[in-house]
């Protein structure tokens, strides 16, 4: 066996060993018996686990403990009771603000009478035709009066108006309607009972029985209320009206021995149906791709303005975060953000509109004549889809800029809950009709979503404009929260100072912005579970 290496003599050395019992101290009898140099500074020793003084007992820092420990009924406690208020607070949100979208349509079959449908009747009060006694004319207005006289609820509100009033003029009526004094009109022309009696006595095979009566809808104006109220009754006038007119004339035909049977089964529609009223839609609603742009699409225009602030408030902060730079003037934050934000509408709002003309809603078509059916005429011709963005530019500013606005005023997590809010009042006061709505809903012709809406079919399908109306009250939601968003700006500052004073109440020191200082953090003593003095600032110092 080969030697052993000698080893270095540790005869003379003298380990210094301290006890590790809670409040033990250096073994000094060892220390005392040493004949040799002690260590000045005994090796210090952390121990891994914390003694609790309160059960005498060595716990693991990180120890998890079960949901009914007895450590944890302090902080189950103050879980519940949050759970609790949370669900309270959302229970109580829910009922007010989801029901305002569920009553907008509560008392449809009360408000049916705001609908308002004109019902004119020309037959025989215009020269030459005057000299005739009407029968078709009568026959009409007995079956509206019959609707309503009846005791069912949700009729519409037809309302008899004289010839007179519009001139003598059926093309005046339609006029009404294009110009939205009318929901709708029933038209019964001069010539009605005069054409129909001259057709059975001549044996006119041409004769036209649409041509006699006309219901003019223009159901560009809100499709859903036309396809929903509208039209299904002004479909159950034209079932009465041959079910009692047909019958009535036909019988009048033939018991009238005057009339050769020849000439009579040269007429045919003459006598039977004899008149069949005809629908007229100034403006239909189409294409089925413009539904989005006028309805369903214009709340992603209200999501994509909320999410805009949580996407570049992180990159607009870091001209206040100093990280090898000076924090900006708290002013020139103010206008630089508003500045980012306009400029960040306007291009969205451009790709916003670019979804509509990829999917082929025509934006090119001229203007229609106003008393003429009309598919798909567009207000402005060319210059239809400029006016149709800028529509959707401004309302984003409108929309957003609340958002921005309220995001500082109340903060996470509630901003989830006025995004709800904001949606739901809009959408329940621009996609409905308010005219079906209960009267507390007059507030909607205030929102910015209804005038959008709005500005939008009138561009699409050369409805009655109001363009005017629609951008001016645009413009002052624009110009209400351009004037409160630097006040929102400095009290989400003065909040944040304060919880971050409120954080730093605990430390023995706080952070103050120095420029030659390491991070640019300078670290200023105080005592301990004392504030920070407030940070003393003019307002708009930067002026």
């Amino acid at each position: 066996m080969p030697p052993r290496p000698d080893l270095p003599d540790a005869s003379n050395l003298v380990i210094a060993a301290q006890d590790l019992r809670p409040g033990g101290g250096r073994e000094q009898g060892h220390m005392d018996n040493s004949d040799s140099t002690t260590l000045d500074s005994p090796l210090e020793y952390t121990p891994v686990h914390d003694f609790n003084a309160e059960n005498g007992r060595y716990e693991e820092p990180h120890r998890s403990a079960g949901f009914w420990d007895p450590s944890m009924k302090k902080i189950r406690g103050e879980v519940i009771f949050a759970w609790a208020r949370m669900l309270l607070i959302l229970s109580v949100f829910i009922i007010m603000v989801l029901s305002l979208y569920w009553a907008v349509l509560f008392h449809v079959n009360q408000n049916l009478k705001s609908i308002t449908v004109h019902v004119v009747d020309f037959d025989g009060q215009m020269a030459p035709y005057d000299n005739v006694t009407p029968l078709v004319g009568p026959a009409v207005t007995a079956v509206v009066q019959q609707m309503l006289d009846s005791p069912k609820q949700g009729i519409l509100g037809y309302t008899f108006v004289p010839p007179q009033q519009y001139g003598y003029d059926p093309i005046a009526v339609r006029e009404a309607v294009y110009d939205w004094h009318a929901w709708a009109a029933i038209i019964i022309n001069a010539n009605a009972t005069a054409l129909l009696q001259e057709a059975v006595a001549t044996g006119n095979s041409s004769y036209d029985p649409t041509g006699a009566v006309q219901f003019i809808i223009q159901s560009a104006r809100q499709e859903s209320t036309y396809s929903n109220y509208l039209v299904p009754q002004l479909e159950v006038i034209a079932r009465e009206f041959a079910a009692q007119f047909g019958p009535m004339w036909s019988q009048s035909v033939m018991s009238n021995t005057s009339l050769s049977r020849d000439v009579v089964a040269r007429a045919p529609a003459a006598v039977n149906p004899g008149i069949s009223p005809l629908q007229i839609d100034l403006r239909p609603f189409g294409p089925a791709a413009a539904t989005p742009s006028v309805t369903i699409g214009l709340i992603y225009l209200i999501i994509v303005a909320f999410f805009s602030y949580g996407f570049f408030l992180p990159i607009h902060m870091k001209f206040v975060i100093p990280k090898g730079h000076p924090t900006l003037h708290f002013w020139h934050l103010i206008i630089w953000r508003i500045g980012a934000t306009v400029t960040t509408y306007f291009f969205v709002s451009l790709v916003y509109s670019f979804v509509s003309l990829a999917f082929q809603i025509p934006f090119w078509p001229p203007p229609a004549s106003h008393t003429e059916p009309a598919f798909n005429p567009t207000a402005y011709g060319r210059g239809s889809f400029v006016v149709y963005w800028m529509v959707n530019f401004v309302g984003m500013n409108a929309l957003g800029f609340a958002c921005e606005n309220m995001a500082m005023l109340v903060g996470q997590p509630w901003t989830a809950l006025w995004l709800i809010f904001w949606v739901i009042t809009n959408v329940s006061t621009s996609f409905y009709s308010i005219d079906l709505a209960p009267g507390f809903f007059k507030w909607g012709y205030a929102w910015p979503l209804h005038h959008i809406v709005q500005a939008s079919r009138q561009i699409l399908f050369d409805l009655h404009s109001e363009i005017g109306l629609n951008f001016g009250v645009l413009f002052a939601w624009v110009a209400i929260n351009f004037a409160l968003f630097p006040l929102c700006c400095y009290y989400a500052r003065w909040k944040m100072e304060r919880d971050t004073r409120l954080a730093q109440r605990a430390a023995e020191s706080y952070t103050v912005y120095d420029a030659a200082a390491q991070d640019n953090k300078k670290h200023v003593p105080k005592e301990k579970g004392v504030l920070p003095p407030v940070r003393k600032r003019g307002f708009m110092r930067g002026v």
